[in-house]
């Protein structure tokens, strides 16, 4: 999440040498590779995944989305899309960093377009 806010900051060099911010981190091994994989396809899919975002937003536009919020949903919607994890649980982690990281009114808000998301997949 956090690679994603600073790219969406203006931090271009993210998405090319993410090492430097994993290992800042210590993040390493396999969660490490994890990581930059998400990372990828985020980038890959950017477009799909903000399409998809704002197909299930109620009454709100995606450009008034805070950044770190977006950086939140553009992660959970690409694990909800492009991976075999339990949707329960990525919306459980995402909810879980927007309640540390977002406005107290976040969580049901993100809470809201990923279950909608969740629910046009089937």
């Amino acid at each position: 999440m956090g690679l994603l806010y600073a790219h969406q900051m203006g931090n271009e060099k993210v998405f090319n040498n993410p090492d430097d911010f994993l290992l800042k981190e210590k993040i390493k091994g396999k969660q490490n590779e994890f990581a930059k994989s998400l990372l990828a396809g985020i980038e890959k899919e950017t477009e799909a995944i903000d399409e998809k975002i704002k197909a299930n937003l109620t009454n709100w536009d995606f450009e008034k989305i805070g950044q770190v919020e977006k950086a939140i949903l553009r992660l959970a919607t690409y694990e909800l899309i492009y991976s075999d994890l339990d949707n329960a649980v990525i919306i459980n982690e995402a909810l879980e960093i927007t309640k540390k990281l977002a406005d107290p009114t976040a969580p049901s808000f993100i809470n809201g377009i990923l279950d909608s998301i969740v629910k046009g997949k089937k």
